[in-house]
């Protein structure tokens, strides 16, 4: 009788144990939450454009007067947008459950700024070295398992995206002709933003990224390179005495770059079902939504003016 229940209790014992790691993995699953529904769109290009010119022009202003009064002011308005933006991004990729250590990165942002402001781009990357290590421990003391990797690479990111790429502008202000040189970098992707928004309106027809961002297209871009590169030879040429075509090259790479940092961010919103990262600036979104083409252009700008005007 024994022998017969000993393969029995055996088999059984096996079933249960396989039941008990089947649930277990389908608890580790977690499903996504449902994704928020878009805000619908103001207008053909989805913007409040009275809202929108009104806080572009309010923006340049305080960023000129910055520039041209006091130039640590301007990195003092460098420091606040990033830590908006940060906040701002935290929040985003909270709605997945993505829990991004704020303090630390706020603390790691000030010392990539400053550290670019006062000592240079080797100095950057140092504190962004810094900065991604402890954004890793600080998770970990915080909780450990898959999540604290989760998150802590989130934060790592977040701090290579917002403040290590914002840190080129500063590297640009801290050059001899650092207010203009800014100046361009600023106003070249902006002509990139306004070109493609007036072409997009008047003569969009083709769709340049519909799974993306529906309301880009061809006919915007076209625009962008457009006044893109007319801004960019007017100002290489005056303001920074360069050659004509390095405001070519500079216009053409600027379109090429605010394009992709446009679209990669539409991407990131469109997974997080966002129609805005925020609604701080009426008629732009969040501060990320302003920032989206500047960060990923800042650098760009500061390799292409280097070996145009040979600095």
């Amino acid at each position: 009788m024994n022998d017969q229940s000993s393969p029995d209790a055996f088999s059984n014992a096996v079933r249960r144990l396989r039941e008990a790691r089947q649930r277990a993995r389908t608890a580790l699953v977690e499903p996504a939450p449902p994704r928020p529904k878009p805000l619908p769109p103001t207008g053909r290009a989805g913007r409040n454009l009275p809202a929108a010119i009104g806080v572009g022009v309010g923006l340049l202003a305080v960023v000129a007067l910055s520039l041209f009064v006091r130039r640590e002011a301007f990195v003092v308005l460098v420091v606040v947008a990033v830590a908006g933006a940060l906040w701002e991004l935290a929040a985003a990729v909270g709605q997945r459950h993505i829990r991004i250590p704020v303090l630390p990165l706020w603390v790691g942002a000030v010392g990539i700024l400053l550290s670019a402001w006062v000592a240079g781009a080797e100095a950057m990357l140092m504190a962004f070295t810094l900065t991604a290590g402890g954004v890793f421990v600080w998770r970990v003391l915080d909780g450990g398992g898959m999540d604290a990797v989760r998150d802590a690479s989130a934060g790592i990111f977040a701090a290579a995206y917002v403040p290590y790429l914002a840190g080129f502008a500063l590297l640009l202000l801290r050059q001899p002709d650092g207010p203009w040189l800014v100046v361009t970098f600023l106003l070249a992707t902006i002509a990139n933003d306004t070109g493609g928004y007036i072409a997009g309106v008047l003569f969009g027809r083709t769709p340049m990224a519909p799974s993306i961002s529906p309301k880009k297209s061809w006919e915007g871009l076209a625009g962008s390179l457009v006044l893109s590169v007319a801004i960019s030879v007017v100002l290489v040429t005056l303001a920074l005495d360069g050659p004509w075509w390095g405001g070519v090259v500079l216009g053409a790479v600027v379109v090429a770059s605010a394009t992709t940092g446009d679209l990669a961010e539409s991407l990131l919103k469109r997974d997080l079902g966002l129609k805005d990262m925020g609604s701080l600036l009426p008629g732009h979104g969040g501060i990320m939504d302003r920032l989206d083409s500047l960060l990923i252009t800042a650098p760009v700008c500061y390799l292409v003016l280097r070996l145009v005007l040979g600095g």
